[in-house]
């Protein structure tokens, strides 16, 4: 078996399409096709179907089982390749959200920077949820984390915080109390943040009323700057609103509502065939992460 033809066939698998493999992969569709016949006749079994008139195709029973087989090939083609490179630092990438990088691991990757001997390299990206799951699933980070469950075949997803949420306003608000209920805000001045669906729903009985948010934004950065403004007011986890507040004068209070919010999860998530020559990596960071969490007040999940 080749390695080009083991990354087209996870491809075709990835989009259930032979033209957008092609596109994806910059190759021909006869190409793809070719690798897919090669890789068939090797192992002597039928790996795909397609059914007339459907444009996606399907696995069979023996695709079906060759899905992680082809996985772990690539992850062991790829050791060898760092073998080859005689790599002797560690190597890790890792998929967070844009709130979970700039508010809860910012401070760890800057601690881990300046160490007198860091033995990781990082690379850290971001990402919504739900493409952290596809690049994990495709070997292209080692860890990553996420705020929606969703269900991957190949993917373990582990609950790490659980977070309460508050009521943040700008410092100037004439609105100064311990606990405000959201009758009390003017919905025209929130700044709406999605943080799960647990949470839209929520929020849509008690704060939207099914009318659609004046704003919404899906970066710290944003709300950083528009809360400035004395009418505006969002609703954040703990996290969100400790880092704000280090930045912004703001006015934080408690949610009076009889139904309170759902606290958000934070999901550590990670694949179930990983790569070997990472997880000495993955080990340490999850160690060096746990204990700098456990200094936090932010509802670790142990």
């Amino acid at each position: 078996m080749k390695q080009a033809e083991i990354e087209t066939f996870l491809m075709i698998v990835k989009t259930k399409n032979i033209t957008k493999t092609a596109e994806n992969l910059f190759l021909s569709q006869p190409t793809v096709s070719h690798r897919l016949k090669c890789l068939e006749e090797e192992l002597n079994v039928k790996l795909l179907t397609r059914k007339k008139g459907y444009k996606q195709i399907e696995l069979t029973a023996q695709g079906e089982e060759f899905v992680p087989i082809a996985e772990r090939w690539l992850s062991l083609w790829q050791e060898m390749q760092q073998l080859q490179h005689g790599r002797e630092k560690l190597y890790l990438s890792i998929g967070c959200t844009d709130t979970m990088n700039t508010t809860i691991l910012f401070e760890l990757y800057r601690n881990l920077l300046n160490a007198p001997a860091s033995d990781i390299n990082m690379k850290i990206t971001t990402h919504y949820s739900y493409e952290i799951y596809g690049l994990l699933e495709n070997h292209e980070i080692d860890l990553g984390f996420v705020y929606h469950h969703l269900h991957f075949k190949n993917i373990v997803a582990e609950p790490l915080l659980k977070e309460k949420m508050y009521i943040v306003q700008s410092g100037d608000t004439k609105l100064k109390k311990g606990r405000i209920h959201t009758d009390e805000l003017d919905p025209a001045e929130e700044i709406f943040v999605s943080w799960e669906a647990n949470y839209q729903i929520w929020h849509d009985q008690w704060v939207g009323k099914g009318m659609r948010p004046r704003v919404q934004v899906d970066t710290f950065e944003l709300l950083l700057h528009l809360i400035s403004d004395a009418r505006r007011w969002f609703i954040a986890p703990v996290s969100v609103v400790e880092r704000i507040r280090d930045l912004r004068d703001v006015q934080v209070s408690e949610i009076a509502n009889k139904t309170q919010p759902p606290e958000r999860i934070t999901y550590k998530i990670r694949h179930k065939y990983p790569n070997e020559s990472t997880q000495k990596a993955v080990q340490l960071f999850e160690e060096k992460m746990m204990d700098y969490l456990k200094t936090k007040n932010w509802g670790l999940i142990i």
